[in-house]
């Protein structure tokens, strides 16, 4: 015989949309019976006050609540809004700031450049901009924006910042290179500004990480040369215009051969930033010499 199963009987339920409708019509009924008769002036009235007061105030407090949440949701609205738009501004000041800062060191580096045209105006000059450089942290030699077009050629002397940056060791139509003094093998024939006394300037990368180079073979005959002293190009380099300065004394001392006195030059020029250069379109020629 079969086992006989119960089915359970389903519950009967009702969804929250119809219990708000229900809720609804009863407080919608209870208001029109208070304020429309006079039912409940008799002693049923504080009986039936117990349920509708209740019933309204609970109404009156979600409709406040549902009003509160509708101002904070809109404030909140406002308030993304308004932090968008904030957003949006910082951006563009930002942007604005960037450029201005640009604008002010671009003109620091042509004032720069302008004083130092000013100070070597015997001679003509044709400004460039750097696009690239050798790795490594300095300068040690880079291309320029300029060539044959411009008028540029091998040889031309390159000034920027406080004097001489190096020479022009290859050119094309609209770009040129520029080897540095402090390039490792670089020569340049220099002078003492106040004496005159001859000296061999020689480039070193490595020394330009404690930010010199070393000068040698100085004929200091009256012993008078000290640390700041000027050094320039000499009259005789056959590649460099003369007095151009190079740097300042950082330290000198006396050679074994009692003749010569060699150390280390703190170039005038700053070789970790450069940006923009003149180049000095007159060569070096017999006249100089």
């Amino acid at each position: 015989m079969s086992p006989v199963v119960k089915q359970k009987k389903e519950k009967f339920t009702l969804s929250g949309k119809y219990l708000l409708l229900i809720f609804s019509v009863i407080s919608l009924i209870l208001m029109v019976l208070t304020y429309g008769t006079s039912a409940f002036d008799k002693p049923l009235n504080t009986a039936v006050g117990y349920v509708v007061v209740p019933f309204e105030t609970g109404i009156s407090r979600l409709g406040s609540w549902l009003s509160n949440r509708s101002d904070e949701f809109t404030d909140v609205k406002d308030l993304l809004a308004e932090n968008e738009a904030l957003k949006q501004e910082i951006a563009r000041l930002t942007e604005e700031n960037s450029i201005l800062a640009q604008d002010k060191y671009e003109l620091t580096e042509l004032r720069i450049l302008f004083e130092l045209s000013d100070t070597y105006n015997e001679y003509n000059k044709v400004g460039a901009h750097i696009i690239a450089k050798d790795s490594g942290n300095w300068y040690s030699a880079f291309i320029i924006d300029k060539g044959t077009d411009d008028g540029l050629a091998e040889d031309m002397n390159v000034i920027a910042g406080g004097g001489l940056v190096g020479r022009i060791s290859s050119v094309g139509p609209n770009w040129a290179r520029v080897t540095t003094i402090i390039s490792d093998g670089n020569y340049v024939s220099a002078m003492m500004l106040a004496t005159n006394d001859t000296l061999m300037v020689e480039g070193s990368l490595e020394l330009m990480d404690s930010g010199i180079i070393k000068f040698a073979q100085l004929k200091d005959n009256d012993n008078v040369v000290v640390e700041g002293d000027k050094v320039v190009t000499s009259k005789i380099s056959d590649k460099y215009l003369p007095n151009i300065l190079i740097g300042y004394i950082q330290y000198v001392s006396g050679d074994s051969n009692n003749l010569t006195k060699s150390g280390y030059i703190t170039p005038a020029v700053d070789f970790s930033d450069l940006s923009e250069v003149l180049v000095i379109t007159d060569m070096k020629n017999v006249d100089y010499k």
